[in-house]
């Protein structure tokens, strides 16, 4: 059993494929995606998503906030960035992260940019094979 997955970002459709199972990083934890799932709208945050293709291959992409929809047996992922592992600048994941660390957090706010941005480098990093 499969169903229809879409993924995009401003920029582009990083993928329309038929896949067989989806995990996505919902803002509260991951969530799996199956077909004939029961609707869904979800707020996505930062994190790994994997699509299981026909013929038992995966394909995995960073995420960075969003949304996704599973209606109909079609999941629509639509996201700010979506990159494979090999499409991540690691010298950029890093300096993210060290950016990150070296933020002041006056506030709350701050405080959850600090730490959406940590997630970001250390998630990219750990992605493309490197560990934060």
């Amino acid at each position: 059993m499969s169903f229809r997955c879409v993924v995009v970002t401003p920029e582009q459709q990083a993928l329309d494929e038929t896949v067989t199972q989806a995990i996505l990083p919902a803002h509260d934890g991951m969530i799996g995606i199956q077909t004939n799932r029961a609707p869904l709208l979800v707020k996505l945050g930062i994190g790994p998503l994997r699509v299981d293709l026909q013929g038992g291959k995966q394909r995995t992409f960073f995420v960075d906030s969003g949304i996704a929809q599973m209606k109909d047996n079609v999941l629509t992922v639509l996201t700010e960035q979506a990159l494979l592992p090999e499409e991540i600048d690691v010298p950029a994941a890093i300096a993210e992260l060290e950016a990150a660390k070296a933020m002041s957090t006056k506030d709350a706010r701050s405080l959850e940019q600090r730490q959406r941005a940590m997630a970001r480098g250390a998630m990219k990093q750990k992605l493309a094979g490197r560990s934060a």
